[in-house]
């Protein structure tokens, strides 16, 4: 099977949609491949910290995107684990810190372009289901269903100080809202992939809607595109 005819189904939308829940449960259904694109912005920030590069040092950014290898897996306890070079940087990528160094590296196009061939390579049979940013606009823009999935920013900020919480990370749920909202004008605002949804992508407020409501949703897209959905 060609590349081209592997079916993807994007998931994009700014930080605290759901995209990542969502993303697990639904390739966990359909026992796709799963891409968290924004995992691999933050592990190329932690790589670049752990080597004392400067988060403006496009060239050394550049090279650490060409050569780090970033998978996804489950671990013993059926728990989604982040992997670079073969070590587990699950935690590490998570926190608020490393959040706001992938960020600023986000904007970089030249970044963006080196890691265009390391997010293309996961799609691999029988799909692949890919969470991120500009996933429907940019990296997939041929994917079989798009979905943008959004939620007020109140709603996110409170998501992300509960996830913290149960990572047992303290923190301050104003500044978590600060954070997410110069987040969004960052993501939305930059030259390159901006974060707008693509123009065939299906848009979703996931305010006041359960993971398990979205999940039937979007496989209920697949199966209206492919008829593969459970």
């Amino acid at each position: 099977m060609h590349d081209a005819e592997v079916p993807v189904l994007t998931l994009d939308g700014p930080s605290g949609a759901g995209k990542g829940t969502v993303a697990r449960l639904v390739s966990e259904r359909l026992h796709w491949h799963l891409l968290d694109s924004g995992a691999i912005y933050r592990v190329l920030a932690l790589s670049a910290e752990r080597g004392g590069i400067a988060i403006d040092d496009v060239a050394a950014l550049r090279g650490i995107a060409c050569t780090m290898v970033v998978d996804f897996r489950l671990d013993e306890r059926g728990k989604p684990q982040v992997l670079l070079d073969g070590d587990d940087v699950t935690n590490a990528i998570r926190s608020e810190a490393c959040g706001k160094r992938a960020s600023h590296v986000a904007v970089l196009s030249a970044v963006r372009g080196a890691l265009l061939q390391c997010q293309r390579a996961f799609r691999r049979p029988p799909g692949l289901v890919a969470d991120g940013r500009d996933m429907g606009t940019v990296v997939f823009p041929d994917a079989l269903v798009k979905i943008y999935l959004t939620a007020s920013v109140e709603e996110r900020a409170r998501r992300r100080y509960n996830q913290l919480i149960g990572q047992g990370i303290g923190d301050n749920l104003p500044a978590i809202l600060k954070d997410i909202e110069a987040r969004d004008v960052r993501d939305c605002t930059r030259a390159v992939s901006p974060l707008i949804p693509a123009p065939d992508a299906v848009v979703v407020d996931t305010t006041r809607k359960s993971v398990e409501a979205v999940v039937d949703m979007v496989l209920s897209q697949i199966r209206r595109r492919s008829g593969c959905a459970p």
